[in-house]
């Protein structure tokens, strides 16, 4: 599928057409867009954005948030479909502990942690710097875990065909540490399996086994 400007749209693990953000040089894209409003907003909470010490932090939020959610101009199948390589191996693969940062959809806090990713080729496998690329790319959008997880495992799915794909990720979020209960230093896991690693306890188990192997 093709938007308006020729990039193809990504689609979820449903199939569907996964909506793509304008491009940086498109209105409302640009940190000059975003300056005013953080200058605004400075105002409403008793600040004086004229201060020395504020003067230029509407430029600098405007940039850090820019590349904070870089993730809506990825395009997803041109980071994976150049690194398919045909290869005769059917074992796990396993990369752990990539480190994230994303934001709380809900508070636009972050959250942060590792997730950890392993499937089971085909016939097929990715590039394996491809796999915290991936993260990357969906942590860098406003987020939920739990659907950080699901697109991360259903990407993978989509794109290999594997016999099965298997996502955690453990993460701690400010929006529970800061604010509201302010429960500390308390991890959120989540999990995705897909394929044989739903279907067969003991590929589930190994995968648990050497996650939490240190």
């Amino acid at each position: 599928m093709k938007t308006k400007k020729g990039r193809s749209a990504s689609r979820n693990g449903h199939g569907d057409p996964v909506p793509v953000a304008p491009h940086r040089d498109e209105p409302g894209r640009t940190p000059d867009a975003l300056e005013p409003l953080v200058r605004e907003m400075l105002k409403l909470v008793g600040e004086d954005p004229g201060r020395e010490g504020l003067r230029r932090t509407p430029l600098r939020v405007a940039k850090a948030w820019r590349e904070l959610t870089a993730g809506y101009d990825a395009d997803i199948d041109e980071i994976i479909n150049d690194a398919l390589f045909t290869v005769d191996y059917n074992e796990m693969v396993l990369v752990k502990d990539i480190t994230f940062y994303s934001q709380c959809e809900h508070h636009l806090l972050p959250f942060f942690g590792k997730a950890h990713v392993a499937y089971i080729p085909d016939g097929k496998v990715v590039g394996l710097s491809k796999i915290p690329r991936l993260v990357e790319v969906f942590s860098r959008r406003l987020q939920l875990q739990e659907r950080l997880t699901s697109q991360i495992a259903n990407t993978l799915q989509d794109k290999l065909h594997p016999l099965g794909v298997a996502v955690v990720i453990e993460a701690r979020h400010l929006c529970m540490e800061m604010r509201g209960a302010q429960s500390l230093l308390s991890p959120t896991v989540t999990s995705k399996m897909l394929g044989c690693f739903q279907k067969d306890s003991r590929t589930r188990e190994e995968f648990l086994t050497l996650v939490h192997a240190r």
